[in-house]
């Protein structure tokens, strides 16, 4: 299936939270309202000149979904050229083998897009900064790296991969990932 034809299938943020459970939709709402993202990043966001759309694979349930898609959401917002889709994970599974992480497809998945829906990256579950604390395994640091991310504390490190991939694509225009 076409990037373009899964992205218009795809509804907007706020159908999104009304579909879920009213637990879920405080914590999305929390995490919203505790985002705090830098000057510097705040620049970077305003600095982007082109369309970009992202398609996201996510569900109302999961804990990664409920702290990164509120960044995404408040990125749209600050510069509206930016435009985002979410579609389910269930039913889609064979499209996101492409994006797996530890051999599992995994949500959120955000698929980063230009006008043309061509795809300039990928952010898979968790920021790059997670994955390598992950990796080298000291599991007390993977802990509180994990209630911390969970807790909302890296709005701005998630916004960080957000924008490399989005930046990522006028300097490399690979699509790297």
């Amino acid at each position: 299936m076409l990037m373009r034809e899964l992205y218009e299938k795809g509804i907007k943020y706020n159908e999104f939270l009304e579909e879920a459970d009213q637990k879920y939709r405080r914590e999305f709402e929390k995490c919203y309202e505790d985002i705090k993202l830098s000057e510097k990043t705040l620049e970077r966001i305003e600095k982007i000149t082109e369309k970009i759309r992202v398609l996201v694979f996510a569900e109302p349930w999961c804990p990664d979904c409920i702290v990164s898609l509120p960044v995404l959401k408040k990125i749209a917002e600050i510069n509206g050229l930016i435009d985002f889709a979410i579609l389910p994970r269930e039913g889609y599974e064979d499209f996101l083998e492409k994006y797996k992480y530890e051999g599992k497809p995994r949500i959120p998945t955000f698929i980063f897009l230009n006008e043309k829906y061509e795809e300039l990256g990928a952010f898979v579950e968790i920021p790059q900064m997670l994955k390598d604390i992950y990796a080298r395994g000291y599991q007390p640091d993977i802990i509180v790296a994990r209630r911390e991310y969970r807790q909302g504390k890296y709005s701005e490190v998630i916004a960080g991969d957000f924008l490399q991939i989005i930046e990522g694509s006028k300097k490399a225009g690979d699509g790297e990932r």
